[in-house]
């Protein structure tokens, strides 16, 4: 029975040991949420926004990649002399317990050809690659949005137009 009781006593003294590891440590790093706005035309490449959560460490985002995507970049809009120009990004902090934001007018996403697949399916899926624990990636699905303005200059309300008027006046309704 005390081999047993020795066996119990050493398994207990482990759980209590990695529970201790874990106080303190709050919430662990990760993407929490993020959209793609699609770019006015095919040629033109699409933008993404997202939000990182910090966990515990500092880290830097160093990478942002997608299967799906021809070729995606971290990019930051700068002002300078008064001008706004936008720069490649190498690298992004996240603060310890902090959050990184890649928003309109800041830091963003640059994603050209986009697969058809993933248009349809209405979302992106992307790794986030970071400096820590052997470059940490995180997956997060980012949701594909149309270009600003583009349903209501596509769409057409085929409800408010004179079907009548048109059989009526077939010719008249072709000039």
């Amino acid at each position: 029975m005390k081999p047993f009781a020795i066996l119990a006593l050493a398994a207990t003294a482990l759980t209590l040991t990695a529970c201790g590891e874990n106080l303190g440590k709050g919430q662990p790093l990760n993407v929490v949420s993020g959209h793609i706005v699609m770019g006015a035309t095919p040629d033109r490449p699409a933008v993404g926004y997202f939000r990182v959560q910090g966990g515990p460490q500092p880290v830097q985002l160093v990478a942002v990649t997608a299967d799906l995507a021809q070729r995606v970049e971290m990019h930051e809009s700068v002002k300078e002399n008064g001008i706004v120009t936008m720069k490649p990004l190498l690298r992004a902090d996240v603060p310890a317990k902090g959050e990184l934001v890649f928003k309109q007018g800041g830091k963003h996403l640059m994603i050209w050809g986009i697969n058809g697949a993933a248009v349809r399916a209405g979302k992106l899926p992307m790794a986030f690659v970071f400096t820590n624990n052997n470059n940490e990636r995180i997956l997060f699905d980012l949701v594909i949005k149309p270009a600003e303005g583009a349903a209501a200059e596509g769409e057409m309300d085929h409800g408010a137009m004179n079907h009548a008027a048109e059989k009526a006046a077939p010719d008249a309704a072709k000039k």
